[in-house]
This record gives structure tokens, sequence and C-alpha cells, in this order.
């Protein structure tokens, strides 16, 4: 993934915008996979996350190999649960016309790792992580 610098030029993070700075999406996945399947595409994209997409094909958010494995060590799993059943989630995204400034702003108030950019139609464009 990119990094966005954690000590930009001042005159750069507030004119950049994420664009400059995002990686590509990765791997993209629908919200009726199972857990086991997704924890299977993250290790054969050497991805810590995947982009999770609804039945309407929006992008609903990012979901971590770290949340994944929470459920999956929890007493109630079973190899049915699938990650609508686990991801509930609307976001946070940020837009490719947002600052480098603003998303990294976002990123350390929510404490995020790594933010989807979404276009217009619901669907994402990049990846921005953030470094620490």
């Amino acid at each position: 993934m990119t990094l966005v610098q954690t000590t930009p030029h001042p005159a750069d993070s507030a004119t950049e915008t994420v664009t400059d700075a995002m990686d590509a999406p990765g791997p993209q996945v629908w919200d009726d996979m199972t857990v086991e399947v997704a924890l299977s595409v993250m290790a054969s994209a050497r991805s810590g996350h995947l982009l999770v997409y609804d039945e309407d094909g929006q992008c609903t958010g990012l979901i971590a190999q770290a949340q994944l494995n929470v459920v999956r060590g929890s007493s109630a799993y079973t190899d049915r649960v699938r990650l609508r059943d686990i991801f509930r989630h609307d976001g946070p995204f940020t837009s490719p016309m947002t600052t480098i400034a603003e998303a990294e702003r976002t990123m350390r108030h929510g404490r995020l790792a790594a933010l989807p950019v979404i276009d217009e139609q619901g669907c994402a464009v990049g990846i921005l992580a953030l470094s620490r």
C-alpha cells in the first residue's frame, strides 16, 4: 500500500488529493461470502483487508484480517457465518477529491489504518493507508 507521510510538506498536504497517494483498491468481495472463504481470498492476495460490497454493488466498507480472526475464534462461530452476518458497516470512506491533510486527520481521529476511496457511484477506486 502507498503510505501517507505523517510529516508532509504543509503546502503539499493542503493541495494534493488522496488520488495522489492512494493505492489500487485490492481484493473486493461480496458480503454473502463466508468468513473462511474471505480469509482464503486474503491469504491468496497477500492482503490484510478486503473491500466488502453489498448485493447492490455498493462498497459498504473495509474488513481487516484481524477482525475476521476474532470472529473465527469466537465460540459462536461456524463455517456458515457470512460477512454480512458480522459486517454491517457503511464507511468511513473518503472521496478522490479529499485533500491528503483532511484524510489524514480523519484516519487519525478514527484510528484507522486504511480508508477506502469511493467514487460517486459507490465503487472503490483505491485505498489510502496511514503510516504510524
